[in-house]
């Protein structure tokens, strides 16, 4: 139902995007966003925009990326993190959610940022 690309390798200070496609059948999304995973971590919210409403389009950042990822909408069904200046910390599963009538998904994606 959620559908995710743009993981990868790259190098400190290098840029990525992480794309998340609602497939369609997640009906009345309120947020959109991404969490982080590092094994034997607690999952951590990165980003999270607004999907709907007087706020739509509204999005909110983690401290530790603020400033170097960006999140945005298209479409109302499509969200895009670009992710710029990538430090090794932020080396992580990449998981997509939707927040609707309950909290949906992605199957995670890999970033590795290396030195």
């Amino acid at each position: 139902q959620l559908e995710e690309s743009g993981g990868g390798s790259v190098q400190n200070g290098g840029s990525l995007t992480l794309t998340c496609r609602n497939s369609g059948r997640i009906y009345g999304t309120k947020t959109m966003g991404w969490y982080r995973q590092v094994l034997g971590k607690q999952r951590e919210l990165v980003a999270g925009i607004s999907m709907s409403g007087p706020t739509s389009g509204t999005a909110n950042y983690a401290d530790s990326v603020q400033g170097r990822f960006t999140l945005v909408m298209n479409a109302r069904n499509k969200v895009y993190l670009q992710m710029n200046s990538l430090k090794s910390e932020d080396t992580a599963v990449y998981y997509c959610f939707a927040e609707a009538d309950r909290t949906y998904w992605g199957q995670g994606t890999q970033v590795t940022v290396s030195s």
